[in-house]
């Protein structure tokens, strides 16, 4: 992966340090634009619901620069050696997992579910951001329930407001015409198609 350039670099640094503070940032993603914020701070995750109008039985999905930053959230043991096998030769890569949940995560991420949605990013600029906030991100298509997902930032201003967000994250939206598939690694079940 070539690296990005420094104003790119700069601009993930803005977008991290919101992050650290308890900000939403919209940034860009395989097709779409994402909300996001740190997972762990209750808050923060709270305010980007209410952005979106979404309901918190949902859940939400997250995102990481590698498997470790998913691990707190996420139990493996409960997969086959078969199943982990497609879980890690899919990664990293437009491949959105739910997968069972330890006991320790938060409602406010797995919704009424006993699993979580959970992809390691290979989109260069999310995939950065994750690293530099050393953690897993909420990513939410930037848009309220029932929108259409923001591909451009101008798009993430005209659907949810200038002020509604703390900071975007200009740059390119992925190669992916539609989010992500999301599917259950122990049923196989697709449950949102790509």
């Amino acid at each position: 992966m070539k690296p990005l350039p420094r104003t790119v670099l700069w601009r993930i640094n803005q977008a991290s340090q919101v992050i650290e503070h308890g900000g939403i940032i919209a940034y860009p993603t395989e097709a779409v634009f994402g909300l996001g914020c740190d997972p762990l701070n209750p808050q923060a995750v709270q305010h980007l619901l209410a952005i979106k109008q979404r309901p918190a039985d949902k859940g939400l999905i997250l995102i990481a620069s590698d498997f470790e930053q998913l691990r707190p959230y996420v139990d493996i043991t409960r997969l086959s050696p078969a199943q982990r096998d497609t879980l890690f030769t899919s990664w990293p890569g437009p491949h959105t997992w739910l997968l069972p949940c330890r006991p320790t995560t938060p409602p406010w991420l797995r919704g009424r579910h006993s699993s979580i949605a959970v992809r390691v990013t290979a989109h260069p600029i999310a995939r950065a951001l994750c690293q530099r906030t050393s953690c897993a991100l909420t990513s939410t298509s930037a848009n309220r329930s029932g929108q259409r997902a923001a591909r451009t930032a101008l798009q993430v201003r005209h659907r949810l407001g200038a002020h509604a967000v703390d900071y975007i994250l200009h740059g390119p939206v992925g190669g992916q015409a539609r989010p992500t598939e999301i599917r259950d690694i122990i049923t196989g079940q697709v449950i949102r198609h790509g």
